[in-house]
């Protein structure tokens, strides 16, 4: 049977209304009212915006009745993660710093979306200044993964992949530094990637030569990936990192993707993290479907020594450069981890900056010669399943204590610093019923190999097409874990 509307695709809902078989108002419409469903027990969309949506949606039908066609992404309906600056819209960050703040202006990345055609319907909820891998904030509170109400959907970008999984709207916007797009598509079943820097250029930023942290696609499906990638990035010469290749090579992605390709693969990251038992039967089980789709798969890994220390200290330095004077000025509403955060940047050293800067070249050059020899590494998105919603992160992994709330978040924070292109894909479930991920590293700058690869994975797999239980998390009883 097919799935009801707000389950397809944004690529055969634009197919549908460019032939005419949809229109703009009942797409929308239809996730409306899936938002008005699911939302209150989920908590992903936080500013709702569904009489303005509607009005958008009532516009571009009227265009497309003239002969118009908006672009791409036509009467698709999406809420953009809340540090996005959208005009006329609020955009909190999931500080009540900025609780009312307005913007005049839109991110690139929004402005490039709503260009191609976008209805949006609101923004989605994200930790306290995007900081971590679990939303949950004091303004908005937590959001709820769609499989169990119980449990943690990722963060930054937590209620944009729960949204996506939930049925709310088929695309998202996200930004990730140390997983953001990759730890929430792992634990809700849907696809997150990670670009090159400056793939999607990023405008205004208050460091825009950094690309510690970059901007990129979520969907249900790589195909829809790929759409929203092809009109994310592009060359924008206020970005100074920018990319000259037009986003359009990458609306289309091709079949097949891993026959023939080199794959290497690491249950630990070359003994580099402690894993959950049933991570590793993940990705060993991902290793063994690359293989059958007649990939030469071998266990190996590049040495990450040195990739903890890089990242923590450029990540310490920007926050201090991005946030230190806010911080100060507003101490009493910011979260006391946040505010340490600023004050290790505060107290590095030039010297300590620089040895960063060497190691985290070093890694995007052992990165680099490994991938002359393989097409792809596969890793764990996350070391352990979906953890307690309550948690503000997971104290310990297999029983190893971890310093602080980065400490679980290793596995894809030492990826972040190879400057690698890097797609989060589903790849089974836990025995408790909650998605687990992989993550498929690629060549630098080689998006479309990436996706290529990434689709073939998906097809085989089929776990994309797995909803919550009646697609909607009503089949689950919130606060115990259990499913109805």
């Amino acid at each position: 049977m097919a799935e009801p509307l707000y389950y397809r695709s944004a690529t055969e809902l634009s197919q549908l209304m460019r032939a005419g078989e949809l229109s703009a108002r009942e797409t929308v419409s239809a996730h409306l009212e899936r938002i008005d469903e699911v939302n209150p027990d989920i908590n992903a969309i936080v500013t709702y915006l569904p009489e303005a949506a509607m009005e958008q949606a009532a516009a571009a039908d009227q265009r497309f009745a003239s002969g118009g066609w908006d672009g791409p992404l036509h009467g698709i309906p999406v809420a953009h993660k809340d540090n996005h600056l959208t005009m006329g819209v609020r955009t909190t960050f999931g500080s009540r710093i900025h609780e009312h703040y307005v913007p005049e202006l839109d991110d690139l990345v929004v402005d490039r979306m709503k260009a191609a055609g976008v209805v949006t319907l609101g923004k989605t909820n994200v930790p306290e200044f995007v900081a971590g891998g679990h939303t949950f904030n004091d303004l908005f509170g937590a959001t709820r993964n769609p499989y169990d109400l119980a449990v943690t959907a990722g963060g930054s970008s937590g209620g944009a992949a729960a949204a996506l999984a939930a049925g709310m709207h088929p695309i998202a916007d996200g930004n990730d530094m140390g997983g953001s797009l990759r730890l929430p598509a792992g634990y809700c079943n849907v696809v997150g990637l990670r670009p090159s820097a400056g793939r999607v250029p990023t405008y205004p930023a208050s460091d825009g030569w950094c690309g510690l942290s970059v901007q990129g696609p979520m969907a249900r499906c790589v195909d829809d990936v790929a759409l929203l990638l092809s009109v994310m990035a592009g060359p924008d010469g206020r970005s100074p990192l920018s990319l000259e290749e037009p986003g359009s090579r990458f609306a289309t992605v091709a079949a097949d993707g891993l026959r023939g390709r080199r794959i290497a693969f690491s249950v630990d990251l070359g003994g580099t993290i402690p894993v959950d038992p049933e991570v590793r039967r993940v990705v060993e089980r991902a290793a063994h479907t690359c293989r059958e789709a007649g990939a030469i798969v071998e266990e190996a890994c590049i040495s990450f020594d040195g990739a903890g220390e890089c990242f923590r200290t450029l990540r310490a330095w920007q926050f201090e450069a991005a946030l230190g004077d806010l911080f100060d000025a507003n101490r009493e509403w910011v979260r006391p981890s946040l505010y340490e955060n600023m004050l290790a940047g505060r107290r590095l050293s030039g010297r300590d900056v620089g040895r960063a800067a060497r190691l985290r070249t070093e890694l995007f050059h052992r990165m680099r010669e490994f991938l002359e020899t393989y097409d792809g590494l596969l890793l764990p998105v996350a070391p352990i399943p979906a953890f307690d919603v309550d948690l503000q992160y997971p104290a310990s992994v297999c029983g190893v204590q971890q310093p602080d709330y980065l400490g679980w978040m290793e596995s894809a924070c030492h990826v972040t610093v190879t400057g690698h292109p890097v797609i989060a894909l589903p790849a089974g479930f836990s025995e408790a019923g909650t998605p687990l991920g992989i993550q498929l590293v690629g060549r630098h700058r080689a998006e479309d190999q990436l996706l290529d690869m990434a689709k073939d994975f998906e097809q085989r797999t089929r776990h994309a097409w797995t909803r919550p239980r009646s697609g909607a998390s009503v089949d689950h009883r919130r606060g115990d874990g259990q499913r109805d």
